[in-house]
């Protein structure tokens, strides 16, 4: 029970990665509050206090400050202080940068960007008042790398990784940890958007020889959250299965 007693907030809990992460941790003790625009959030925290854990869902639009106020004050109200931000909420609107429609390049912005701002300056007041906390980005290997087709997708993924190495020196201090994931291709619902062709390559390309699954990315989430990770702060981890050697 590496997180006993923990507050977890999980953004884009409703599916894929975020879901898995959303089992993981409560079955390691935490109480965790799921936001998603998804409602299938309820059915997940729904499952977790079926199996005696402690959930919530809230329906949260990150882009949006009030509306992640708002969901953390019923957090406090509800399970308690955050102990735990996981910045995992993320979308795609693909396309070649000669091709791209403006609202495609700002929506993708102000979800994975300005949403993770949004979420870590409010959890981080709270945090900063106990001089505890971990904040976990979800960032790419395209943020690292970039990839063809994904110009809003890659900025904001590589943007990801400047606010964690910045948001580690500004916060470490103040016993704030915060680091990154930066996940391959992993077998979601995202991804399920994506040609077959195009994920047989990634697997053909990755040592591994296959696409990672979302418990990897989780667990990844975990190890970052426990005492495990003490002294890891300002880390962009990789979980690619080898893909970008």
């Amino acid at each position: 029970m590496r997180l006993q007693g923990k507050v977890a907030v999980i953004t884009g809990g409703a599916s894929g990665i975020g879901r898995e992460t959303a089992l993981i941790f409560a079955r390691e003790g935490a109480g965790v509050a799921i936001w998603d625009m998804d409602q299938e959030g309820a059915e997940v925290a729904e499952h977790i206090e079926k199996n005696g854990g402690q959930a919530l869902f809230s329906r949260v639009d990150v882009s949006k400050a009030s509306e992640v106020e708002k969901a953390l004050k019923e957090v406090e109200e509800k399970l308690g202080k955050v102990d735990i931000l996981i910045n995992n909420a993320g979308i795609t609107r693909d396309g070649f940068l000669t091709k791209m429609d403006p609202e495609d390049w700002q929506k993708v912005m102000d979800v994975n960007l300005t949403g993770v701002f949004n979420c870590s300056k409010v959890v981080a007041q709270s945090m900063l008042e106990r001089e505890q906390g971990v904040i976990i980005n979800s960032s790419s290997v395209v943020g690292v790398y970039g990839n063809v087709g994904q110009t809003n997708y890659s900025a904001t993924k590589a943007g990801v990784i400047g606010l964690t190495h910045t948001w580690s020196k500004e916060l470490g201090k103040k016993g704030i940890r915060v680091n990154a994931v930066a996940p391959g291709f992993v077998a979601t619902p995202m991804t399920e958007k994506v040609p077959d062709k195009i994920l047989d390559k990634m697997k053909d390309k990755t040592p591994l020889g296959r696409l990672g699954q979302p418990e990897d990315i989780a667990n990844a989430y975990l190890y970052l959250a426990s005492d495990e990770a003490a002294f890891v702060n300002g880390a962009i981890l990789q979980v690619d299965g080898g893909l970008v050697l």
